[in-house]
């Protein structure tokens, strides 16, 4: 097909169908467009919108989130996962602030070195947010041209990218940059979705290689699956009589790097020995609950919570930077991944 068709036909469609509500489409600046297309990534749009209303009020800009401390980051994006856009999106910001006062350059070498922001995110923003003629190859992208062309591969693959992005530059329009960016990648969320795609009124059907064949659930491949490893780890409700749990920040970097936590004691450990060494601590074990199981990209965390009995705070414990007394009237602003969050709700439950 024609590229020019090709962006026509898409952009009619964008014109009758396409979400044109979404609020980061109201006063798209580079900054706006670049949160959003971040929290986006891996996570549906649904899920995301109340997710960035709340950030862009409380982080309107550049500034206000380069200002902003690492837990009040982390606590407004608790819920979304992938924790590390995050962490990544606030060093950005802390970056632009430094170097390019608080602005955001119009230049796709220039927002690829910034932390989380790959060839695709920085084309977004720069299509989005300046018009700029940059292709994109999200998700839904690469499966709307990986059909069209009927394209053979997982898209991780060197070789396979490299043909979705030929095909991306392929058919990019010289006008109407904007539209058509939110217009494939709307094309691709809503008619040419993973499972059973709407066909019947896609704009390119008449063309679509895929669609001709009959093979639409053959593209794109999907990845060469393997047996996902598990791991297994104690964690530890440690309270005391005044009903506060003990908390422990992550690692900076890691699965939930950052966050707040319940501290974690190996399988096989004698939890009370453990308390003991560890923390100063002289506590009651009661007995476990059972094992929740948290599902990662490349693993399982089989979780088995242990309450905790402590007659009072320690001394050793309350003197570490890294551990907090939490209770609800208190640390309301602190970032917990959310197994952390319900494995405390129910807890409090219990203990109120």
């Amino acid at each position: 097909m024609d590229p020019m068709k090709f962006s026509q036909r898409v952009l009619d469609w964008f014109d009758a169908h396409g979400r044109k509500q979404l609020p980061w489409k109201e006063n798209p600046t580079p900054y706006r467009v670049w949160v959003s297309e971040i929290m986006l990534q891996q996570t549906q749009v649904a899920t995301v919108i109340p997710y960035y209303e709340r950030f862009m009020v409380r982080f309107p800009d550049i500034r206000a989130l380069a200002d902003a401390e690492q837990d009040e980051v982390l606590r407004l994006w608790a819920g979304l996962g992938y924790y590390a856009r995050a962490r990544y999106l606030h060093q950005a910001a802390q970056i632009l602030h430094e170097r390019y006062d608080s602005q955001m350059p119009l230049d796709i070498a220039a927002l690829q070195e910034l932390p989380g922001i790959g060839r695709s995110t920085a084309g977004a923003i720069l299509a989005l947010a300046a018009g700029q003629r940059q292709p994109i190859l999200d998700g839904n992208v690469k499966r709307l041209l990986a059909r069209f062309k009927a394209v053979d591969g997982w898209p991780g693959q060197s070789r396979v990218q490299a043909a979705l992005w030929e095909l991306a530059e392929h058919f990019m329009p010289v006008q109407r940059i904007a539209d058509y960016t939110q217009a494939v990648m709307d094309l691709g969320a809503i008619v040419c979705i993973p499972h059973q795609p709407h066909c019947e009124i896609c704009p390119l059907v008449e063309d679509c290689v895929a669609f001709a064949q009959k093979r639409q659930a053959d593209f794109p491949a999907p990845k060469p699956r393997r047996e996902l490893p598990v791991r297994a780890i104690q964690m530890l409700l440690v309270r005391t009589d005044n009903n506060e749990v003990l908390l422990e920040r992550r690692p900076p970097a890691g699965i939930w790097g950052g966050l707040w936590s319940f501290p974690e004691c190996p399988i096989g450990v004698d939890v009370a020995d453990w308390c003991r060494e560890r923390l100063g601590l002289t506590v009651t074990v009661e007995p476990p609950w059972g094992v929740m199981r948290h599902g990662f990209s490349h693993f399982h965390l089989d979780i088995t919570p242990v309450p905790v009995m402590v007659a009072e705070p320690s001394s050793i414990v309350m003197e570490e930077e890294g551990f907090v007394w939490y209770n609800e009237g208190y640390s309301a602003s602190r970032g917990m991944a959310a197994p952390v969050r319900r494995l405390l709700a129910v807890l409090v439950n219990k203990i109120v």
